[in-house]
């Protein structure tokens, strides 16, 4: 792996965003859901953010990666299925 990639950010987005200086929160948003999408399927989440959050926060408390990291901590909800034909009433 190259420097700053690790299996909970394995293309190292979340550690590049920390290094990019003037970075917005909105970018930060972007690379955050770029993260999200690409993570692997078997590693939790939550977990995930809090790893992250414990690696980065003390270094840079006021980044605004580390905002969008506490707030998807607190956005973290169970998918759910919201429509489509399964949703739809039948004959």
């Amino acid at each position: 792996m190259k420097p700053g990639q690790s299996e909970l950010d394995p293309k190292g987005l979340i550690h590049e965003a920390y290094r990019i200086d003037g970075i917005t929160a909105a970018e930060c948003r972007s690379i955050f859901m770029d993260w999200a999408l690409t993570l692997p399927e078997e590693i939790n989440v939550h977990q995930a953010l809090h790893t992250l959050l414990a690696r980065h926060e003390d270094g840079a408390p006021a980044h605004p990666m580390t905002d969008v990291l506490r707030d998807g901590l607190t956005g973290i909800a169970t998918p759910r299925r919201r429509g489509g034909w399964r949703s739809r009433a039948r004959d």
